[in-house]
């Protein structure tokens, strides 16, 4: 049995805490069956909730939820000190000497007016440092007489965009992905010409949708011409959505944002719905649509007035 061990304000106990819980034969028997690829999802899980105390502005929540948040670096920098690749104290090192590497104008020498010379100078030091770690790989993979074992960095993509993380929420990603092009000058100089491609994408998914129902109308259509006829749905929805994240970026709104509140919004209005027919002895399940709708017109009224 591990020795007792109380709260404590320094990280250095959460440490402990963590490194107790993966001791085998005394630690505990989940933690110990957990790696990387299972412990990830919890990870962004934490994230999301993060964002979901600010966004409700729940600062006693919020420190609850950065506490897990935290939890979630401990966990990954000890199973990475179990395989002797790093340890907490490197993840810290290698952030902290990022951070000041990336704000000359307050720890060096550098001068920076305005939040937007910031923005630059941080888009530089980040370019120079993705050319380092690019260098680096060709150094390792130079060095290394096992091709085939580091064929992944030897062709390791140099594109502005390779740095931004697949695993991110996709209309977020969308978001990064455009803002990097933009800053090489692949943009549109204002909306309008955002919103014409807006209207081209929307016709042209309306275009992949009556060719589909047209298709599934056909009395003997293939397997494959349906498969078909889904994927350029899917495609041309896609192209939707991206061109949305698009207007976004260029009203300075965060999509992920907008959507959390939008489904706010719809949750606020249907309980209304509920509610509203529960007083009458009712349940959505048992009314019409018109009814619903009424009721969700009464919803949109009542938060309009205050």
């Amino acid at each position: 049995m591990t020795k007792a061990i109380t709260p404590s304000r320094d990280i250095a106990r959460l440490i402990e805490i963590m490194a107790a819980l993966r001791t085998p034969i005394t630690g505990c028997p989940w933690d110990l069956e957990q790696n990387f690829q299972t412990i990830a999802p919890y990870t962004i899980e934490e994230a999301y909730e993060v964002a979901d105390a600010i966004q409700r502005r729940d600062l006693a929540d919020l420190k609850d939820e950065l506490g897990d948040l935290l939890l979630q670096v401990v966990y990954h920098a000890r199973m990475a000190e179990e395989e002797r690749a790093f340890a907490f104290g490197d993840v810290v090192e290698g952030v902290t000497r990022k951070m000041i590497r990336r704000h000359p104008h307050v720890f060096g020498d550098g001068t920076a007016r305005s939040a937007a010379d910031v923005d630059g100078l941080w888009a530089k030091i980040k370019a120079e440092e993705r050319a380092e770690k690019a260098a680096e790989r060709a150094k390792l993979s130079a060095s290394d007489s096992a091709a085939a074992v580091h064929g992944s960095i030897q062709n390791a993509p140099t594109s502005i965009l390779s740095d931004v993380p697949i695993s991110l929420p996709a209309l977020t990603r969308a978001i990064k992905l455009q803002d990097k092009a933009a800053k090489v000058g692949f943009d549109w100089p204002n909306l309008a010409p955002v919103f014409d491609k807006l209207k081209e994408e929307l016709e042209e998914l309306e275009e992949a949708i009556a060719a589909s129902a047209k298709h599934v109308s056909a009395q003997h259509e293939a397997n494959s011409q349906k498969k078909n006829s889904a994927a350029a749905i899917q495609e041309e929805f896609g192209d939707l959505l991206f061109v949305m994240a698009n207007i976004a970026r260029h009203l300075k709104i965060d999509p992920e944002d907008a959507l959390r509140s939008a489904n706010a919004k719809f949750t606020r209005r249907f309980a209304h719905i509920e509610s509203r027919l529960a007083e009458k002895g009712s349940a959505p399940v048992q009314s019409t649509l018109q009814e619903m709708d009424a009721l969700w017109d009464e919803a949109k009224t009542q938060e309009r007035k205050g």
